[in-house]
């Protein structure tokens, strides 16, 4: 079996694994698609947090069900094209018993903490896998970033006609403004490169805009809120400096919710924090009814995940392509790895 291995920061090596057999309480899935992030080309940069190397990448998946515990897991069968939720929870302590898998105190997320999905065979928990629903291996495949937004969204309880800034246009902010569009809300992208805003604008019919390296940033936030600000504010990016700055774009009243991670400290100032009444959240992977929400909006046809696939490349040839999707010039929003 085919494995692509990070070995350190800025390498890849293909090695030979052993097919998994199969276990108890769990699947062998033959993995047809993965779809790449951020976290995974900040595991490359050497930027990610909670990582340690080598590690074997990948936790956006789709796969076909080769061999299953199938008295654990009765409604799923081989042959089954499936994808399933790579954050692998204790299911006792606190988190877990107040439905909060998503943040398990002991949390185990695929290609992060533990050998991920860039690999022909995979083993996972029969309690993590999702049915296909008739959606395609690319479909599969992106349920789990968009799952992400869907979470994000879900954490700042976005209300029908609020004022929604979503700060950072990749994959993942990309899904929370579709989200937070299907929950109502009005939604204002914010990012540094033109070009993907562009890509808001034409392709997710986002129809406000802004350029985070204009000097009058709150000035434009305010003309398009009618001098409110936006009482949402969600962060996208994993900048530190992005994340800082966002919270002088808030309403007050504002709901100000992290979806992106940094390794360094939140700075903010306290009095202006204060005088707003403000609200931060963090915002931790999703659960299965982000899942299922993500799935039922695809089936009608809220979202169209091939939207956001701009590059496809074998798996064979990810160790010579993945150093150029971290190149803003080449225009990535997400790079689709086919087996």
């Amino acid at each position: 079996m085919k494995t692509l291995v990070c070995t350190t920061p800025g390498q890849f090596d293909y090695q030979s694994g052993i097919k998994p057999e199969l276990t108890p309480n769990h699947a062998i899935l033959r993995i047809r698609r993965i779809g790449i992030c951020g976290t995974d080309l900040h595991a490359f940069e050497g930027t990610q947090p909670f990582f340690t190397y080598p590690r074997i990448l990948g936790h956006e998946l789709a796969g076909e069900i080769v061999e299953i515990d199938e008295a654990a897991a009765p409604d799923f069968k081989p042959g089954e094209v499936v994808t399933f939720i790579p954050y692998f929870n204790c299911g006792h302590c606190v988190a877990c018993r107040a439905g909060k898998t998503n943040c398990c105190v002991s949390l185990q997320v695929s290609g992060i903490h533990m050998d991920g999905g860039m690999v022909e065979y995979l083993s996972v928990p029969t309690y993590s896998l999702v049915h296909g629903n008739g959606l395609s291996v690319d479909e599969l495949a992106l349920i789990e970033p968009l799952s992400i937004g869907a979470h994000g969204v879900r954490r700042a309880n976005v209300q029908p006609g609020e004022w929604v800034l979503v700060v950072g246009a990749g994959p993942i902010g990309l899904g929370v403004m579709e989200l937070a569009r299907i929950a109502g809300g009005n939604v204002i992208a914010l990012d540094i490169n033109e070009a993907r805003l562009a890509f808001c604008r034409n392709k997710l019919n986002v129809r406000h805009t802004v350029l985070a390296i204009a000097p009058d940033v709150a000035e434009q936030l305010a003309a398009i809120t009618g001098g409110d600000m936006p009482t949402v504010v969600i962060d996208a990016t994993g900048s530190q400096r992005a994340i800082n700055k966002a919270f002088q774009y808030m309403a007050h009243g504002a709901r100000y919710v992290l979806v992106g991670l940094q390794k360094g400290d939140v700075s903010f100032s306290h009095p202006d924090f204060h005088k707003r009444e403000g609200t931060l959240m963090s915002s931790r992977n999703a659960t299965r009814a982000d899942f299922d929400h993500v799935i039922a909006a695809i089936k009608r046809g809220e979202i169209d995940p091939a939207t956001y696939i701009t590059h496809r490349v074998a798996f064979g040839q990810v160790r010579d392509e993945f150093a150029g999707w971290l190149d803003p010039a080449n225009g990535v929003i997400k790079a689709m790895v086919e087996l």
